[in-house]
């Protein structure tokens, strides 16, 4: 509040003034209400050319405040901005778990109801930008964390941009701006954390973006024939089915942060992503495992729309899950979020000429207690296939009012304020499916 004072902000000479005009007010009130209560006596000129005097400074003052704040601000839709943030700090807390180019698709549609984000990144990247750096200068890979900071990110597009922009030549060809700036941020803060912690301040984040350890890991893998595989990117490209991947070191001490940020939140997302070096790699960390097993939220995974060549390929929604029971045991996952969308055919079809397919749907089979599965339409079919970030946000934020109605620890308004801000923002696709319903009734 104290900043509120510092000389040039334009803003004492307005609050003065409104002050200036209060005071003035509660002397006209005072001349007015007290003689008459003690002998009946009054001077209309004085308390009238006071209550003006107060009543012009007041409006004054206002209107004096409100230009100062457009003129600092840039733009006469600050009030707006400020609402919009403190509804936002009203919506749920959610922890994303994931990493690659499937997560970032959560975290954009989310960002629109809520600020109390928190997105757990896999360290285990080692091809690339992120690689080159982690062998270079001993800091953990930047890649996957990048991604996600720009998808929180409330920025100009020109920003975004610049921090995903790829060198194309020179010693600096591969290297995404965005990967240097963090390493040089780490170097001038200090550690990595407070790195994320400055850079998404540049970026104006909506949430909070953290890695899921700060050692440096290596993930391993033993393929069906028995070869051993090392690091990330090489698992990814397996010509052999995948038998199982471990953690190197395999008792990996995870940030603090993250595990407080699992253990208080409303939902726990996990994926989409890459299955084996996505999504498993944080859950191979045992403390993040156990975290997800005693939180109290809604835990979910979303499901790939289609299989990956050298990793999942031929995979249903079945096998995904049963790998991550396979490594992590059963019981860890609420509910299925699958796509029920198909995928156009002509897209289809490039995709299979590159060995990969839709995942199917069906999930019979699983040993224990088997999560419950919900569809939806979940696809953005333009060049790749992704998942549409407006729908999933939509499908998962359904998911949390109708499974954790009490997620906001009693206070229902804003379970109320959810709801209405998800019929605001998909009112006309809704309005839609209205209508096409009363069709078949």
């Amino acid at each position: 509040m104290w900043r509120l004072l510092i000389p040039g902000l334009k803003l004492k000479r307005f609050m003065a003034l409104m002050a200036l005009g209060f005071m003035t007010l509660g002397m006209a009130l005072a001349l007015w209400v007290l003689p008459a209560l003690l002998s009946g006596w009054h001077r209309p000129a004085v308390e009238g050319t006071l209550l003006l005097v107060g009543i012009v400074s007041i409006v004054l003052g206002v209107y004096g405040l409100w230009q100062s704040l457009n003129e600092m601000l840039g733009s006469d839709r600050w009030a707006g901005l400020l609402y919009s943030k403190r509804q936002l700090a009203r919506g749920p807390h959610v922890a994303a778990l994931g990493g690659g180019t499937g997560m970032p698709s959560v975290l954009r549609g989310l960002k629109h109801y809520s600020s109390n984000l928190t997105a757990i990144v896999t360290v285990a990247d080692d091809g690339g930008s992120s690689g080159r750096l982690r062998g270079d200068m001993g800091m953990l890979p930047p890649g996957d964390i990048r991604n996600c900071m720009v998808a929180l990110a409330d920025t100009e597009p020109l920003m975004e941009q610049l921090f995903q922009h790829r060198f194309p030549a020179g010693e600096l060809k591969g290297h995404s701006f965005g990967n240097l700036f963090l390493a040089a941020m780490e170097q001038v803060s200090g550690d990595f954390v407070t790195a994320l912690r400055e850079s998404s301040r540049v970026l104006a984040v909506r949430g909070t973006v953290l890695p899921a350890t700060l050692e440096h890991v290596t993930l391993e893998a033993q393929l069906v024939d028995g070869t051993h595989v090392t690091g990330e990117s090489a698992i990814g490209h397996s010509e052999k089915p995948i038998e199982r991947v471990w953690m190197e070191p395999s008792d990996a001490t995870p940030l603090r942060e993250a595990v407080e940020a699992i253990l208080s939140a409303n939902m726990v997302v996990l994926g989409p992503g890459s299955l084996y070096t996505s999504i498993l790699p944080n859950l191979l960390i045992p403390a993040i495992a156990d975290a997800i097993r005693q939180t109290q939220a809604i835990r979910v995974y979303v499901a790939n729309i289609m299989t990956q060549p050298g990793e999942t390929a031929n995979f249903s929604v079945r096998d995904h899950l049963a790998a991550i029971d396979k490594h992590v045991g059963p019981g860890l996952i609420d509910i299925v979020l699958v796509n029920s969308q198909p995928v156009p055919e002509d897209l289809l079809a490039r995709y299979r000429k590159e060995g990969a397919d839709q995942v199917g749907g069906a999930i019979d089979g699983l040993s224990g207690a088997e999560p419950l599965v919900i569809y939806d339409n979940l696809l953005l079919a333009g060049q790749v296939v992704r998942h549409d970030p407006e729908k999933l946000a939509t499908a998962l934020l359904r998911i949390l009012i109708k499974f954790r109605p009490k997620w906001a620890e009693g206070r229902l308004m804003d379970a109320a304020w959810l709801e209405n801000r998800l019929r605001e923002r998909h009112q006309p696709r809704w309005d839609g499916l209205m209508r096409d319903k009363l069709r078949q009734r």
